[in-house]
């Protein structure tokens, strides 16, 4: 019984780590600067000359605080909502190997 308890951990412990990998390997960014304006779903931030609207959601840390003046620190992650693919035409696709070809030819020998 107790081997089968600490396979099982292990087990359990190698899932853990592998989804924690997976994680670790989102870009984290960040933007610090002045708050300009606060609501229920935004923070803006002055960073130089440009205005950054960053949005918030009810599980965003330490937003609940953040009011107009504050100099913040906000780390954020880009992660897609929509992705829209298009297939490649078939004469895009059919260029590829004839120009592929062509730049694996050998030159043509120089007129003496």
């Amino acid at each position: 019984m107790k081997k089968l308890t600490l396979s099982l951990l292990a087990v359990y412990s190698l899932l853990l780590a592998g989804t924690g990998a997976v994680l670790a390997d989102v870009t984290d960014y960040q933007v610090t600067g002045p708050v300009l304006a606060v609501t229920d779903t935004t923070i803006t931030v002055q960073k130089g000359k440009e205005k950054w609207d960053v949005a918030k959601d009810a599980n965003t840390k330490g937003a609940t605080g953040v009011k107009v003046g504050d100099k913040v620190t906000i780390h954020y992650t880009m992660t897609a909502t929509t992705v829209e693919a298009k297939p490649a035409t078939a004469k895009k696709a059919a260029d590829k190997p004839a120009a592929a070809a062509a730049s694996s030819a050998p030159a043509p020998a120089a007129a003496h």
